[in-house]
């Protein structure tokens, strides 16, 4: 029978392009790849007075005290996984979504909305991050507060209304980001589409957000030898479009008209059109471009 409710951190992990992963290693050695990363997530949430619930496949449920528990069980196994020896040719990385609310325990198992909206979160988190419901992070002590930064609103699967979002920065926590996109008041539909050579992606109602980067998980798989792997989004947040860069030599974004810009660790709301490059400026080399137009 169900316990009554209760409030717990509701935390999934998962190891993303696990299916490419058993590809090109072979069963037998991305099993273990794939093993290795299940233990250290283990380690990591026990380490942080969590237990996992259940494991399935290359992803991992877990339960914790407190969102300050789950926060740091994050981090933990993120620089875990990080520090890990990679296999050859590939980058292990792991995604985290984690919420704080009421949830259901009946027979080691958990169950409720707080469960689901975990569940979506670390569905739309990319490789190497950690997010959260916004309510969530307000629980947060300051200290850890300050290491996490607004995305605003973000389309979750299974809810009427866009899901305010922030990130856990466990890997930056020392550099001032800079926003420069600003939040709207008033929510309609966003257009924005994307091209990248012959290939063409509209994000909107039904897709809300697109990763680019040299490592071929990303939705957009750019050759530039000067992009990171795992380079930069696109997300929809409410009624605009912010182009965020994750990268290590900058995103170079011009608005058709107007001067080019660089980021570095920054955000910049989309408008008009224009063309984005990656690691360098555009004239340095004008072939590996991802055009864009709002509407």
């Amino acid at each position: 029978m169900p316990t009554a409710a209760s409030e717990l951190a509701v935390l999934f992990a998962d190891v993303s392009g696990s299916t490419r992963l058993y590809e090109t290693l072979g069963d037998e050695r991305a099993l273990a790849a794939i093993g290795r990363c299940i233990d250290e997530m283990r380690d990591a949430c026990a380490g942080h007075l969590g237990r996992v619930v259940k494991t399935i496949g290359d992803e991992v449920m877990a339960v914790l005290p407190l969102a300050e528990h789950a926060a740091q069980a994050a981090a933990a196994m993120q620089n875990r996984i990080a520090a890990q020896a990679q296999p050859p040719g590939q980058r292990l990385a792991i995604r985290v979504g984690f919420h704080y609310g009421p949830a259901l325990e009946a027979d080691g198992d958990v169950f409720g909305d707080s469960v689901n909206v975990a569940a979506r979160l670390v569905g739309v988190a990319h490789p190497g991050q950690v997010i959260m419901s916004s309510t969530t992070a307000a629980l947060l002590p300051p200290w850890l507060r300050a290491r996490t930064r607004e995305l605003a609103a973000l389309t979750i699967k299974g809810k009427l209304q866009d899901l305010a979002v922030c990130e856990l920065l466990w890997a930056d926590a020392g550099d001032e980001l800079t926003t420069l996109s600003t939040r709207v008041a008033t929510v309609r539909m966003a257009r924005l589409t994307v091209r990248h050579g012959a290939r063409e992606i509209v994000l909107g109602e039904r897709l809300a957000t697109v990763s680019i980067g040299r490592d071929a998980q990303n939705d957009v798989v750019v050759a530039d030898r000067l992009a990171s792997r795992m380079h930069a989004r696109i997300e929809r947040r409410r009624d605009r479009f912010v182009l965020v860069d994750h990268s290590s030599n900058g995103t170079f974004l011009t608005i058709d008209g107007e001067q080019e810009i660089s980021l570095r660790r920054e955000e910049f709301v989309l408008r008009a059109s224009g063309r984005i490059s990656f690691g360098h400026r555009y004239a340095a080399d004008p072939r590996e471009t991802l055009e864009f137009a709002c509407g």
